[in-house]
């Protein structure tokens, strides 16, 4: 799943609080918590995340890979079972606002990994279109 959008805020503004992983609370509706257990901010700072999707509630163990500020921040959860992968992207715009693109992968075991393309589409569509509109109202009011 990939989406690019922009948000009204300058890129460092965006950067530092989206790569806060985090801020997830606030604006990823499938998120239930997520908590800093250590690191920095930077490549190998971790987090464990508790979130929702198709009715079910799952834990993956969130690592930074990726930490290259202002411009991009990799982060990859997983869980034994499954792997996320969070690819986002930030490039100013030059009028103060911030394009983010937003980019997840998951990694299935086998036979998951079958139906989840069939199964999962359509909530993976709706909750792609809920973290840009939650991103764009973070956003939307001065920071």
């Amino acid at each position: 799943m990939e989406r690019t959008f922009v948000l009204d805020a300058p890129l460092d503004t965006v950067f530092d609080y989206v790569a806060d992983f985090e801020n997830t609370n606030e604006w990823d509706p499938g998120t239930i918590e997520t908590r800093r257990t250590g690191g920095d901010g930077g490549v190998g700072t971790t987090y464990a995340n508790r979130s929702t999707f198709l009715g079910r509630e799952v834990e993956l163990a969130y690592e930074t890979i990726v930490h290259e500020r202002p411009h991009r921040v990799v982060l990859r959860g997983r869980n034994g079972r499954t792997t996320a992968t969070d690819d986002l992207g930030f490039v100013a715009e030059g009028d103060g606002r911030t394009r983010m693109t937003y980019r997840i992968t998951f990694d299935f075991p086998l036979l998951i990994g079958l139906v989840a393309p069939v199964v999962a589409r359509r909530p993976l569509r709706a909750l792609a279109r809920e973290v840009v509109e939650n991103l764009q109202g973070v956003f939307a009011t001065p920071r």
